[in-house]
Formats: structure tokens, C-alpha cells, sequence
């Protein structure tokens, strides 16, 4: 099977041809390439993408994150493992090589955090940098690989994925999720990214993705010297989410300390009020 869009000539040589534009990119390595596989792999992806949606171990609700997402293999239709094992592959992994410089990747088998993504509307990922340890290898988490599965996508819809500067100043990059559109990007303790928007599409479409994470054993000692211990997801905030926490936060509070009959007495006289 041809996962690869043919015109894409030799993969190694596609990668070296874009290695310099990953590495100088702004405000961190990343690039993103459009029609990057064969379309009709895409599609047969697409069609027995899995219903998350009644599987409560799936689901991520809490203020940084309104998702859904696979864990394992387990969810994969035949098509999708077949198309998910070529891109741990070793023609795949030569071409990460080319393209960022960095040697000797391992894939991720257990998709520990990666596979299958999806956001429904009103949904959102909040800016972040990724857990910078494998929580079973020990590895160190050295590149993502988005691939986008979103057809005649509008950009009203939202869902972009943001990239941001070191110092949480501003989003350098915006990146639309389109059908057969791969995002990849080099991942430290400040490579500040995600999807912060809640989603605006139609009830009926929603944001899919597919997620693949790559290690090393080790990394530069520069890169290391961010973070020297290890960390789950470290969420960062702009501005107006800060203000959203705030007052999340100020409710919270007065939950713990206002007695529950007259949080429960005013929620009432509330009622009758707009009655």
C-alpha cells in the first residue's frame, strides 16, 4: 500500500529538502506540509474513526481540556493500525531524521497520550508543553506528528492549533486543521502550544486528528537544562484565561466556605425571580 503522496518523490530527499525551514522556524522547530499522503488512505482512516463520545475513560473534561481521545491500539480499525505502524516505521523515521536532525528516534508502540484525537464543538485544548518523559520507557519526548482528517473545513469553525512564543507574549503560528494537512513540531519544556479557542463548527462536524509521538534515549543538554526534572503537561495561560480562572477559581471558593442550604436557598430565589 502507498501511504505516501507519490509526488513526493524519495522521502529522505523530501526531508533534507526541508531541514533548514524546520529548524529555523519561528518560535520553535515545526513545519507543516499539505497533501503530504496518499488521499484515499486518508479516507479509509476517516471512515471507521472510532465513537468515542460513550466511553467515559476517553473523555477529558476539566478547564484546560475538553477532548476526546484513544488510548492504545485497541480502538484502531484495520486500516487506521496499518496506517498508524507505517508512521512508526523505519521509511518514516529516516525522513523525521532528515527533516529535524535528530538521531536514533524511537516510536512510541503504546500511543501513550497519542492516536486517535477529537474535539466536538465548544471544545478546546488549552496552551501547554507536552510531558517530557514516556510514562513506560523513560524516554525522552522529542517530536509530535499531527495528521488532520478535517474536509472542507471552514475556517469560521476555529480549531486552529497555536503555536506560541517562549515567554507566553503572543501565538506565532496558526495552523488549520485540514483533511491530509500533518503539523509536526519539536517538543521542550516551553514549546508552548495547542488549541486554546473553545471550537465553533457546526453540531454535526467536529475536529479529528491522529496524534504520534516521538523519543530518544536523552536528549541535548541545552534542551534538558529547561526542565531537569521530570513532568506531566504543564499548562500555561494568556491573558483572558487567566481572568476565566480567576473567577473560576472565586466560585470554587465560595462553594467550600458558603454553607450548602443557602447556596441552595439563593440558587431557588434565583429561579422564582426570572420566573
Amino acid at each position: 500500500m502507498n501511504f505516501i503522496n507519490a509526488s513526493l518523490g524519495d522521502l529522505k530527499a523530501f526531508g533534507t529538502a526541508h531541514a533548514e525551514e524546520y529548524k529555523t522556524a519561528d518560535p520553535f522547530p515545526n513545519i507543516y506540509f499539505d497533501n503530504f499522503f496518499n488521499p484515499e488512505v486518508l479516507y479509509a482512516v476517516l471512515e471507521e474513526f472510532p465513537d468515542m463520545s460513550k466511553k467515559p475513560d476517553l473523555q477529558f473534561n476539566d478547564p484546560n481540556q475538553v477532548k476526546l481521545a484513544s488510548k492504545g491500539e485497541g480502538r484502531f480499525g484495520e486500516r487506521t493500525k496499518l496506517f498508524m505502524h507505517y508512521l512508526n516505521s523505519q521509511p518514516f523515521l529516516e525522513f523525521l531524521t532528515e527533516l529535524t536532525g535528530i538521531e536514533n528516534l524511537i516510536p512510541d508502540p503504546f500511543y501513550d497520550g497519542g492516536g486517535c484525537h477529537q474535539i466536538q464543538p465548544g471544545g478546546m485544548l488549552k496552551l501547554h508543553a507536552d510531558f517530557n518523559k514516556h510514562p513506560k520507557t523513560k524516554l525522552d519526548r522529542r517530536i509530535n506528528v499531527l495528521v488532520y482528517l478535517n474536509e472542507n473545513w471552514d475556517e469560521s469553525y476555529g480549531g486552529h492549533f497555536e503555536l506560541w512564543d517562549r515567554e507566553m507574549k503572543g501565538c506565532r503560528k496558526k495552523i488549520l486543521p485540514l483533511f491530509n494537512r500533518m503539523a509536526m513540531f519539536s517538543t521542550t519544556s516551553d514549546s508552548y502550544h495547542g488549541h486554546p479557542n473553545p471550537l465553533t463548527c457546526p453540531p454535526d462536524r467536529s475536529r479529528k486528528s491522529l496524534a504520534l509521538y516521538y523519543y530518544t534515549n536523552g536528549r541535548p543538554a541545552e534542551e534538558a537544562s529547561v526542565s531537569e526534572t521530570d513532568h506531566n503537561t504543564l499548562f500555561v495561560y494568556r491573558n483572558e484565561d487567566k481572568k476565566a480562572r480567576a473567577i473560576t477559581s472565586l466560585k470554587e471558593t465560595a462553594k467550600l466556605w458558603i454553607p450548602p442550604i443557602l447556596l441552595g436557598g439563593r440558587h431557588k430565589e434565583h429561579k422564582e425571580k426570572l420566573s
